[in-house]
């Protein structure tokens, strides 16, 4: 038996002050205030010093980790994450793969977690292929953009489908139903989101039933609200914000390119606290700066120098989090652990609670990170 001692203990509504996390063979079996929780005699003791600890996180959407993309280091790119607290991750496969390429990219990280080298792998989130190929950085090398012909995707499902978690669709992509019908048919519980797409609110809507539930990088790469002169229209954004099944990804980078400061107190405020999550979407790109960025140390560019995901790690999303909404610690940990797990229908993890995975994460008030526990184990 493991015991957390003097731990500001994160929960999802609240916190528990001098709190006790107990655990054992990698699964929570307590968690209280020290008056309530007593430690088992013989119990390795784990001194939080007032730190918060919270569940680990779980970033859904992100591509790499450092300079290096999960294509090409899954067993780096984990460890590497592990240390940020990413104790959960799904690697984003982007429509810049060609079908060769995804596949290959499949292989590579399966082999990865099932040799047991890639321990904190949840599965995969497929940014594309079928999206708008008229958003999104390096539309160059979009493959995809001339049909949805069912001899191209079906080997991305076959290979993908053991673990595949979340499927990004763009809505008004012509034959895309029955794409969203095959996937459906192999993998009765994946998750789709709609992504890099100028879908009409009605084209977003008719794929709820299918199991649509997430707007990737919720307000990037999104489609237009022009309609008549001085009119404004409804696009993908509104149709996520009216929706409120839908769970709303963002992108918090520190200078709040990705989404203005303004627009995510606005999301937040529209969607609720339970229904935003926090993604990295860790990129790996070395465009030219545009003047006027010089400060956007955590975001990559393309080379054609468009926004080209982010170079920061979850943790320093929910450091951001705090200053642009003015939120607490525990509505961070909500955001970055709790909420991803519930969208992807999981109970295991995203809280601390009886039963879960004794995945924790302690940090300070800046959601520093000071240790890293991981089923069980100090990372």
């Amino acid at each position: 038996m493991k015991a957390v001692v003097n731990a500001n203990v994160i929960m999802p509504d609240h916190v528990i002050p001098n709190g006790v996390i107990l655990f054992e063979d990698g699964v929570i079996r307590a968690v209280g205030k020290a008056k309530d929780v007593p430690v088992p005699e013989g119990a390795e003791i784990i001194d939080a010093e007032g730190a918060y600890v919270g569940p680990g996180l779980i970033d859904i959407h992100t591509h790499a980790a450092g300079a290096v993309y999960f294509t090409e280091d899954p067993v780096f790119c984990g460890k590497e994450l592990l240390k940020h607290g990413v104790t959960s991750v799904l690697p984003a496969l982007y429509y810049s793969l060609d079908q060769a390429a995804f596949v290959a990219a499949i292989e590579k990280i399966n082999e990865a977690y099932e040799s047991g080298n890639f321990p904190n792998f949840l599965g995969y989130y497929m940014e594309g292929p079928y999206l708008n190929p008229g958003f999104g950085c390096n539309q160059d090398k979009n493959s995809w953009r001339f049909g949805v012909f069912r001899k191209d995707y079906a080997p991305l499902i076959e290979k993908s489908k053991k673990y595949t978690r979340v499927w990004c669709i763009a809505p008004e992509r012509e034959g895309i139903e029955d794409f969203v019908r095959d996937v459906k048919r192999e993998i009765p519980n994946c998750v789709f989101a709609v992504a890099h797409s100028a879908a009409t609110p009605e084209q977003v809507e008719r794929f709820i039933p299918y199991g649509l539930k997430i707007a990737t990088h919720h307000t990037n790469a999104t489609g237009t609200i022009e309609h008549y002169s001085e009119c404004r229209g409804v696009c993908v954004d509104e149709a996520v914000n009216y929706n409120k099944e839908i769970y709303a990804e963002l992108i918090c980078d520190r200078i709040g390119a990705h989404v203005v400061p303004y627009m995510q107190r606005l999301v937040r405020r529209v969607k609720g606290d339970d229904r935003i999550i926090l993604i990295s979407d860790q990129f790996v790109d070395d465009g030219p700066v545009p003047e006027g960025f010089e400060e956007a140390t955590d975001i990559n560019f393309d080379h054609a120098g468009e926004i080209a995901g982010s170079a920061m790690t979850l943790e320093l999303a929910c450091r951001n989090v705090l200053f642009h909404m003015g939120c607490s610690v525990c509505d961070a940990f909500r955001f970055a652990s709790t909420n991803p797990a519930r969208a992807l229908g999981l109970w295991d993890r995203g809280a601390i609670a009886v039963g879960n995975v004794a995945d924790l994460v302690f940090v300070d008030q800046f959601f520093d990170i000071k240790k890293v526990i991981f089923k069980g184990e100090t990372v």
